[in-house]
């Protein structure tokens, strides 16, 4: 299983991005999908998360910004970015609870990140 991100890159401040995280491999299912991220120096920190029936939770800081959202059947997540400001600029990873089949336990999985630079 991999997840595997995209739509990193650089922005102006107030400027939109939207990142994509696919999910391939053997899966059986997908339960919460998030996406996380961590700034140099920082502790890794949670954006937004989603449920597998869709409900969202946010940080405070990107609330009424950033919207998450996931298509279960082509197993991806997104994340559209509104009126970026400098402080968003981080790595972003996408995580999953993925359940490879009937038999085996969920499991966490992580990307390998993309960056988002968000120039002031």
């Amino acid at each position: 299983v991999q997840l595997v991100e995209s739509g990193g890159g650089l922005v102006q401040a107030g400027g939109s991005l939207t990142l994509s995280c696919a999910a391939t491999g053997s899966i059986f299912s997908i339960n919460d999908m998030g996406w996380y991220r961590q700034a140099p120096g920082k502790q890794r920190e949670l954006v937004a998360v989603i449920s597998s029936g869709g409900y969202t939770n946010y940080a405070d800081s990107v609330k009424d910004r950033f919207s998450i959202s996931r298509d279960n059947a082509k197993k991806m997540v997104y994340l559209q970015m509104n009126s970026l400001k400098p402080e968003d600029t981080a790595l972003y990873y996408c995580n999953a609870a993925i359940r490879e089949s009937f038999t085996t336990r969920t499991r966490d999985y992580w990307g390998q990140g993309t960056q988002v630079t968000v120039s002031s």
